[in-house]
């Protein structure tokens, strides 16, 4: 396909007055823009997460959380509704503020704020704040704002947790002391209402049964051979009239007292002192020798057989009164020790459910104390800052110079993109004109070759016309355009605003 350079560029030159306007009016438009754009300063500052200067092995840290959902809870406390208007009042952050709604205000400072966070398997965590102003001081303020709150919001929440730890585990305390008081209280009155049927005398209260039965047996073995040696003394008596044989020079207590003298040496050469037989007979000897120094014949005129018979009679009936009464006081003792033995297993195993509680609440107490004393550790470590905290790796400074708009980008981007529109549409005025202009156009659409072909001829009148308006639509876009651009940033809204808002309404971020 053979191209007629000379005819396009004849066309071009025919056109070149929609060229040039187009171009006028991008390149002014762009040029006025790049002029009255305001400057944009950013201010940026770097905190890393530190770790612990202290091992873990020798002191847990209270606060657990990890260092990327810490930067995430901060973030969430540091863009609050409240935290946002009062910086932006305290360092006047916008010219015209007082235009603003607190919604419009929170809006802005959040859409001129970025927070990065990086985080990774053996990586620092590391947090970027960046905030843009219109001016350097105003940036460079809400950074260190910013970084003025996150510093104090870890502090406190490294803190505020230590704290909360210590004072959960310190009334925990308390509350298992007092417990424990109770619990000792229990089982002390226990021991108190129970304390004849204790398990830890029950091996004393089984010896003492012991000996109150051995005892019991010989208070009625002996109670069966007094009144044995009664009877026997009263058969003689009545079938001889007198007493029997030696014993007749004696008193019955005489004679009784001899024979527990006797008894008691062969049964000290057997057992103690302390034996409960040998005081037994202790007892009744220091008896019948207050007897023996009392008693005298009551009628020495009468029959002195029946008057000795009587007497012993009375000696012995004093003896049988005085073992029925001990025999009764046995049985009624060894009656209690049964009754308290009896109540024993009940008692253990009340007395086992105490001191198990007690052993349960003694080990929480202890694992408490413990716990109290971790977490005063760790509350220290918080309190020196010797745990994991946020530092501040750069601090932001005033920017010397704005960040945007690249004002050269914009003017030259413009100028560009109008003589591309301009090229543009004449082309596509070229490709939707199917009028007939030259010959090779006859030939095709006709199917017939041409002898000569005159071009049109335009009047002077047409031609003044002609410039006449070309000039008239090139001082428009030249001088009109820019006066519009300046005319609405002025008046009806900044463009940096208007630009914003419709980078935001097409999901663009500037």
């Amino acid at each position: 396909m053979n191209l007629d350079l000379s005819f396009y560029f004849a066309v071009f030159l025919r056109r070149l007055h929609y060229f040039i306007i187009i171009f006028a009016l991008v390149s002014a438009a762009s040029i006025a823009a790049a002029f009255l754009l305001p400057a944009v300063y950013s201010a940026n500052s770097i905190l890393l997460v530190e770790a612990s200067s202290i091992p873990g092995a020798l002191s847990a840290p209270t606060v657990q959380a990890q260092a990327l959902e810490k930067l995430q809870t901060i973030e969430k406390y540091l863009m609050t509704r409240t935290n946002l208007l009062r910086i932006a009042q305290d360092l006047k952050v916008f010219p015209d503020m007082d235009k603003m709604s607190p919604d419009d205000i929170v809006q802005s400072m959040r859409s001129s704020t970025q927070i990065n966070k990086n985080a990774g398997r053996g990586q620092a965590t590391i947090m970027g704040i960046a905030f843009e102003a219109e001016t350097a001081e105003a940036a460079a303020g809400v950074v260190n704002e910013y970084v003025t709150l996150i510093l104090q919001a870890d502090l406190e929440l490294r803190t505020g947790n230590a704290e909360d730890t210590v004072e959960f585990f310190r009334q925990e305390v308390a509350r298992l002391s007092g417990e424990l008081d109770i619990q000792s209280a229990k089982i002390l009155d226990f021991q108190n209402k129970n304390s004849d049927a204790l398990p830890n005398t029950l091996n004393y209260r089984l010896n003492q049964q012991q000996i109150l039965q051995t005892r019991l047996a010989n208070a009625e073995r002996n109670i069966a051979s007094l009144k044995d040696q009664k009877a026997r003394m009263v058969a003689i008596f009545e079938s001889t009239g007198q007493i029997s044989g030696a014993s007749a020079n004696q008193t019955p207590e005489q004679r009784q007292l001899d024979q527990l003298r006797t008894q008691l040496n062969g049964m000290l050469a057997v057992f103690t002192e302390t034996n409960p037989k040998v005081v037994l007979i202790k007892q009744q000897i220091a008896q019948l020798e207050e007897v023996v120094k009392s008693q005298l014949p009551s009628d020495p005129s009468g029959n002195p057989a029946a008057t000795l018979l009587d007497v012993q009679l009375a000696d012995l009936d004093t003896q049988i009164e005085i073992l029925e009464e001990e025999r009764v006081n046995l049985i009624a003792e060894l009656e209690s020790l049964k009754g308290s033995i009896d109540r024993t297993p009940a008692n253990q195993i009340a007395l086992d459910a105490l001191q198990r509680d007690y052993s349960n609440i003694q080990q929480q107490y202890n694992s408490a104390v413990g716990k109290l004393a971790a977490a005063s550790a760790g509350e220290q470590i918080e309190v020196r800052s010797k745990g994991e905290r946020i530092s501040v790796v750069e601090p932001a400074t005033v920017p010397a110079k704005p960040s945007r708009p690249n004002r050269v980008m914009i003017a030259g981007g413009g100028v560009a993109a109008g003589a591309f529109l301009g090229a543009a549409f004449i082309v596509l005025i070229e490709v939707l004109n199917r009028a007939v202009r030259r010959p090779t156009d006859l030939v095709r659409t006709f199917g017939i070759m041409p002898i000569a072909t005159i071009p049109y001829m335009r009047t002077p009148g047409e031609t003044m016309m002609r410039r006449t308006a070309f000039a008239a639509i090139l001082l428009v876009a030249v001088v009109g355009i820019p006066a519009m651009v300046y005319a609405v940033h002025v008046y009806y809204a900044p463009l940096d605003s208007i630009v914003g808002k419709l980078a935001a309404k097409i999901g663009v971020r500037l």
